[in-house]
């Protein structure tokens, strides 16, 4: 499906026909592309880069369709990489995770440092890091296949 360039996200880098690809949600998915572009926020002289993920309803493109500055995408990567590293070695916890010591890393990034934590404030996390893990672990196929084409891409790029 072609990404629509009328609306004000401009994209210049696009991934069409993303549903065929979509993890488990291949060929029934309303994601249909992914674009690098300017920003629909940009003023006048400020361009800013973004990612957007096109969802399309059957009718129309959804407004649920979202734009990230590539920055974000960089660090929620970086989050679902710490996020898969903790639940590792999580099965040596009762409840997957150390309540004394809920932080699982931080990451330093200018000069400061994204917490990257168990959510202790959710009154289920008990039952939803469960739920977590175990999704994490059905979509190991996914997510590892990905990861692996990340880092080659990376180690190409010389990082």
């Amino acid at each position: 499906m072609k990404i629509p360039t009328t609306l004000k996200h401009k994209p210049v880098i696009v991934a069409e026909n993303y549903a065929n690809i979509d993890g488990r949600y291949t060929n029934s998915s309303d994601a249909k592309g992914l674009s690098l572009g300017l920003a629909q926020w940009n003023d006048r002289g400020k361009v800013d880069i973004s990612a957007k993920v096109w969802r399309y309803t059957g009718e129309k493109w959804s407004r649920q369709s979202e734009e990230l500055p590539l920055h974000r995408v960089l660090d929620l990567a970086i989050l679902v990489c710490r996020a898969k590293q903790h639940f590792l070695d999580a099965y040596r916890y009762e409840n997957f995770y150390d309540p004394e010591n809920p932080v699982i890393d931080r990451v330093g990034l200018q000069g400061d440092a994204m917490t990257v934590a168990v959510c202790t404030d959710n009154e289920k996390i008990n039952e939803d890091i469960r739920l977590f893990s175990q999704a994490l672990s059905d979509d190991d196929e996914l997510i590892g296949e990905r990861l692996r084409t990340l880092s080659a891409i990376l180690k190409e790029m010389g990082y």
